[in-house]
């Protein structure tokens, strides 16, 4: 009797790492989370090889992470800034999770560099508090154990003959 297991081709952790998956890619989205909209900020902060960042940059606008607005300073050609998406927005809890890997497990002597913070809307009591990246099912439970955790196939699931 064959045993079957779920296609590993057909995972969704594989198609997100086509469109964010290389170095660049994700260190242009946490420069957009944090205001860089211009190529010239982009560049700046990251010191990024120029033709490097053209291509990431057009790769993460055809993938619908950026979205490029035209502008035009006075007296110089049209250009385009780039403002994230719904589903660039959507990519902050990943790179708060990655944060948190990374302050963990590759820290530096000094502490971490950066620490993520709530700050609530201006109607609201300013908490400051650290931000952290929380598992939760959707019956509410948190705090799941890595043994807690399983991956059962879902409706696009394909099968493949396990060896």
């Amino acid at each position: 009797m064959r045993t079957r297991r779920i296609d590993p081709v057909n995972c969704s952790v594989a198609r997100s790492l086509a469109v964010v998956g290389e170095r660049w890619s994700l260190l242009i989205v946490r420069e957009a989370l944090d205001g860089a909209r211009r190529f010239g900020e982009f560049h700046a902060r990251l010191g990024i090889a120029k033709n490097l960042l053209t291509t990431r940059l057009d790769s993460l606008v055809a993938a619908g992470v950026l979205r490029r607005v035209p502008y035009q300073e006075p007296g110089s050609r049209q250009r385009f800034a780039y403002e994230l998406t719904e589903q660039g927005e959507a990519l902050r809890p990943t790179l708060v999770a990655l944060l948190e890997w990374g302050d963990k497990y590759l820290p530096t002597p000094e502490g971490p560099s950066v620490i993520v913070r709530h700050r609530p809307a201006d109607d609201e009591a300013a908490c400051d508090e650290p931000v952290r990246v929380v598992l939760q099912c959707a019956a509410g439970h948190t705090h799941l154990h890595p043994e807690d955790i399983c991956r059962t196939p879902g409706p696009g699931a394909r099968f493949v003959d396990a060896p």
